[in-house]
């Protein structure tokens, strides 16, 4: 079974964008009237309008935080794609270790991250190395898995026809059955894009010299929770943002399956 349900395996059209931003406009104008009426301290729930003035103030040092981790989610993101694509292809052509590579993985991905990212930060300290490393770590499992899911979902009249006319394994492997993969690789992509920012931010609590996990931390820390929000608003603008250009590029490469 696909990591990623069924349903993602088609891409996601873009005229429900509309739809979602008046949705979350919806929202902030339910949460700034609650906030307004209820007179919540902004030290439990800030107003969507200080959040956005404390954005504007910080405004330099926010953005500079998010494109650092933005920067550690994209390498760790490469990284792990590649890595859980490159296993994927060497389980699928050594069949008999597909298991083993499978239990591995599963025993690395059940492992909380939590718990690795001090580790990496005492082993290779403070710099950028630990969050790209934890971030793969993070998105290679989905990639391996639905990119297994995708060699095997070859359809059995394609798979007899290479068959029958003696194809080579590793000519099935890149000629059939690599096709028939992309799908569910871009699948995969959509789950791990966002979820590469996860990686890196969790990644700078444990330590880091830059980042928005560091400047939300510190805000924590100094109970200054409109920043907190801010770099917290920041950070689901830029999964969106991810997730959003994963979709542009799966239909631009799989533009014929549009007319399925």
């Amino acid at each position: 079974m696909s990591y990623v349900s069924n349903i993602e395996n088609r891409p996601q059209k873009n005229t429900s964008l509309p739809m979602g931003l008046a949705l979350v406009l919806g929202v902030l104008l339910v949460w700034e009237g609650w906030v307004r009426i209820g007179q919540v301290p902004p030290y439990l729930l800030p107003a969507p309008s200080l959040i956005a003035q404390i954005f504007w103030a910080k405004k330099f040092s926010l953005l500079w935080a998010s494109l650092w981790t933005l920067w550690e989610a994209l390498l760790g993101l490469g990284l792990g794609f590649l890595a859980g694509f490159a296993l994927a292809l060497f389980a699928r052509r050594f069949s008999q270790l597909e298991s083993g590579i499978l239990w591995v993985a599963v025993w690395v991905k059940s492992t909380p991250i939590v718990a690795i990212a001090p580790l990496l930060t005492l082993w290779l300290g403070f710099g950028i190395f630990p969050k790209v490393i934890l971030t793969a770590l993070l998105t290679f499992f989905p990639v391996l898995v639905n990119s297994l899911t995708g060699f095997a979902s070859l359809q059995p009249h394609q798979r007899e026809w290479f068959q029958s006319v003696a194809t080579p394994p590793d000519q099935l492997l890149w000629l059939g059955e690599m096709p028939s993969a992309f799908p569910y690789l871009f699948a995969a992509l959509r789950v791990v894009a966002p979820l590469s920012l996860v990686g890196a931010v969790v990644a700078e609590w444990a330590g880091a010299s830059a980042g928005l996990g560091r400047l939300m931390w510190l805000a924590y820390s100094n109970l200054d929770i409109p920043t907190l929000f801010a770099a917290i608003a920041l950070l689901a603008l830029q999964g969106a943002s991810l997730y959003q250009g994963a979709v542009w590029l799966e239909e631009k490469l799989l533009y014929w399956r549009q007319s399925e």
